[in-house]
């Protein structure tokens, strides 16, 4: 994933959840006010401590983090691609 200055993770700062550099703002509370309908002049407006980048960095991040997720498809019978198949009677 690519490291955009404007995300940081710190572990002493809300649980260690993402959050805006310089502030205590999450950027699950940026993607959630923009998930709500809220536009981006909005969201500087309420918080004026922001600036476009944030939020363009907020969705950045989150963009990544589901590019980055490893996803697995259960079969039709429950398994996954990784699962030896089940042969019954055999434990």
């Amino acid at each position: 994933m690519e490291k955009d200055s404007r995300i940081i993770l710190d572990a002493s700062v809300l649980a260690g959840k993402p959050i805006i550099r310089g502030t205590w703002i999450s950027v699950d509370l940026v993607l959630d006010l923009l998930a709500s309908g809220w536009d981006e002049s909005s969201v500087l407006a309420e918080y004026p401590g922001l600036a476009r980048e944030d939020i363009l960095a907020c969705i950045r991040y989150a963009q990544e983090v589901v590019a980055s997720e490893r996803v697995y498809c259960a079969d039709q019978r429950g398994r996954t691609p990784s699962e030896p198949p089940s042969i019954p009677g055999i434990e």
